[in-house]
């Protein structure tokens, strides 16, 4: 396999992975000149054609996330769920 090939495999496998409107958290960042902090959330875009993920972040930011270079993990339904119930002001039952 060429390494065209493997990128697009590894492309494909991410947008499956992490579709648009997916929601992330970020844990590190390894861009050293201007990262988003740790604990920021953020919902996915876009994935590029090199897979990197293109999360919309919830402090506005843009900066993408790069596989095997930044650690973010996806929400959990609960996690999603509390964050719902806390923009609309309801209490958690």
């Amino acid at each position: 396999m060429n390494e065209y090939e493997r990128q697009r495999r590894i492309s494909e496998s991410t947008k499956k992975l992490y579709p648009p409107g997916t929601r992330i958290e970020l844990l590190s960042m390894s861009d050293s000149y201007a990262p988003v902090p740790s604990g920021t959330r953020g919902t996915v875009k876009f994935v590029d054609s090199l897979g990197t993920i293109f999360p919309e972040w919830d402090n506005g930011r843009t900066l993408g996330v790069v596989l095997g270079e930044d650690s973010f993990r996806k929400l959990t339904q609960e996690e999603i769920e509390a964050e719902l119930f806390e923009s609309l002001g309801i209490p958690k039952e």
